[in-house]
């Protein structure tokens, strides 16, 4: 079960939830089993939380399954480290009175239900919680924005891995997206995103497009927006630059760019979001000429080309002592390089469902919706409206700004 909160958070939390007319969250029981995503991370050299004080945050699930759930990177109980962060705690979010601790790997289990020749299971770090309430939304225009003056509470979790080479391949990543504002429109849903395509990546520092091999499963379907991630290519033209220059470590930054439907059996758009997760300064980049096909900016760091070149600046000084700490490791709590500075654009938010009804059931990927479970469904909840405005899109501004969600002892992998 989840930890404790103070008992002054929780009544600061009652009287901030007590005024929405909100159903507490479902309640499924006691788990009649364990979900793959459950038990997987186990502590590093750096880390000395125990497996079994990781695993006491966790919560039952609709398909009373056990999942890990968001927790602190400090345990608050034994003050021990668990060395990786997942976003802003869930908990004073507006909207967690209702949609309660939210399961990690739900939409990936259920793919094993819908399709069992097809899987795809992430890691534990790579869960990343962000939210915000009370989110002024814009149309366009100054007019448009007085005239509607539409506020929104916002709480959502992708799978976000900037650590290991699994971004370069595949594109198939677990988003949980909630919704609520004042017109009426209002969203959640689970779903596997579908970010670009599968196999490849967009560079980003030219926005070439990189092959990189196949993905997993290889039947992954493409989807819209993009994953803008730094590569090599990136690293030699921006950081290693030849005395009196200053490296450009905005070249390491990934844009998850999604574009999501939500979509009846017949075709019908429900529902369409397209909020963009974005990284600064995440641990890996992709390096084809290593075996691993992984490449850490910390040991750039380190690097001098034959004619001079080297990296030179604020990230590499701060990480390196300036260059007086000799091997700083990707996984040392010392580099800036971890993957904690994170925002979400929220986007556009678009329904279609004035004739209802609220509960859909869509496969994993949001498509094929009816009112009636299947096997392998995933309940969605869409407001029985429709918001369009004559083409003014209901759009978001960016939350999560100058949130650094590290910590003395968050390291990488993260």
């Amino acid at each position: 079960m989840i930890h404790r909160l103070p008992l002054l958070f929780l009544a600061t939390l009652a009287l901030a939830i007590g005024c929405v007319d909100s159903p507490a969250a479902p309640d499924y029981g006691p788990a009649v089993g364990n979900a793959a995503s459950y038990g997987i991370w186990t502590p590093g050299a750096r880390d000395d939380c125990t497996a079994a004080q990781h695993d006491a945050y966790s919560v039952v699930g609709p398909d009373h399954k056990r999942y890990p759930t968001w927790h602190p990177p400090i345990d608050p109980a034994t003050g021990c480290s668990f060395g990786h962060d997942h976003g802003r705690d869930p908990r004073a979010s507006a909207l967690y009175r209702e949609v309660g601790p939210i399961p990690f790997g739900y939409a990936n289990e259920q793919l094993d239900v819908y399709d069992p020749l097809t899987t795809r299971h992430e890691d534990h770090f790579g869960h990343k919680v962000e939210w915000q309430n009370d989110v002024p939304m814009h149309f366009g225009s100054d007019a448009a924005d007085a005239l509607f003056a539409v506020r929104c509470d916002v709480l959502t979790k992708l799978h976000q891995g900037t650590h290991s080479k699994d971004a370069f391949t595949n594109n198939l990543h677990e988003l949980v997206y909630h919704i609520r504002c004042s017109d009426g429109t209002e969203l959640h849903v689970t779903m596997l995103a579908a970010i670009g395509e599968p196999g490849q990546f967009v560079r980003s520092c030219d926005g070439a497009t990189v092959a990189v091999g196949p993905a997993t499963p290889p039947n992954s379907p493409s989807g819209g927006g993009q994953r803008i991630i730094p590569d090599r290519t990136c690293v030699d033209q921006d950081i290693l630059v030849p005395a009196g220059q200053f490296s450009n470590f905005g070249t390491l930054h990934e844009s998850w760019q999604t574009s999501n439907v939500v979509r009846r059996e017949d075709g019908h758009t429900l529902a369409f979001f397209n909020p963009y997760f974005q990284v600064s300064r995440p641990s890996r980049f992709y390096d084809p000429a290593l075996a691993g096909i992984v490449g850490r900016p910390i040991d750039v760091c380190y690097e001098v080309t034959p004619t001079g070149e080297r990296a030179r600046g604020q990230d590499c000084d701060v990480s390196t002592g300036s260059g007086t700490i000799p091997g700083v490791t990707f996984d040392d709590p010392r580099s800036v390089f971890d993957g904690v500075a994170r925002v979400v654009d929220v986007n556009s938010n678009f329904i279609a469902n004035a004739s209802g009804p609220e509960i859909w059931y869509t496969d994993p990927f949001g498509k094929h919706g009816r009112p009636q479970p299947f096997p392998g469904s995933i309940r969605q909840f869409i407001a029985r409206i429709d918001n369009d405005r004559g083409g003014l899109d209901l759009a978001g501004p960016t939350i999560g700004r100058n949130r650094d969600y590290g910590g003395p002892r968050v390291h990488a992998p993260n």
